[in-house]
């Protein structure tokens, strides 16, 4: 006689598992320094829900990245009245960042900072904290989206 009363075979987890198997957040804000903010903290909130905890390396630097991409949304990327797009999404043990502004003719580029400026390195930050980043034109409407991907190790 069967032990097991399940009638489907029970898997071993196995320690090559990714630390999350796939999840989706997408969210809009308004094209504003506390849309920005609010876009940092709702993701930190996500990412740590995900299991990528609050206060370790990858929570602050995907938070890190996702602040940046939402500032330049908000400065290079605003038209009055439309708001910018936060999507997250974790697949496996890799985290993509997406943020959706509306205006397609501001191109994101790396460029050399100036010494007497504050401003200018969010781009370079974001290139130096991810595996990967680009940007796209929208194809459901004005705009652009700026993306990043970084590969958040397993479990």
């Amino acid at each position: 006689m069967n032990s097991n009363p399940s009638p489907l075979p029970v898997r071993p987890i196995r320690p090559t598992q990714p630390c999350f198997p796939w999840h989706h957040f997408t969210m809009r804000f308004s094209s504003t320094p506390r849309g920005a903010r609010l876009a940092r903290r709702l993701a930190g909130e996500r990412l740590d829900t995900w299991g990528i905890p609050y206060g370790s390396d990858a929570h602050d630097e995907l938070t890190l990245v996702v602040a940046e991409l939402s500032t330049n949304a908000v400065r290079h990327g605003r038209v009055p009245g439309r708001d910018f797009r936060l999507r997250l999404s974790a697949e496996g043990a890799t985290l993509r960042v997406e943020v959706t502004d509306s205006r397609g003719e501001s191109i994101p580029a790396l460029t050399e900072p100036s010494d007497d400026l504050d401003a200018g390195r969010g781009l370079l930050l974001v290139a130096a904290l991810t595996d990967r980043w680009g940007w796209y034109p929208c194809v459901d409407g004005p705009g652009k989206t700026v993306w990043a991907v970084r590969d958040v190790g397993l479990a």
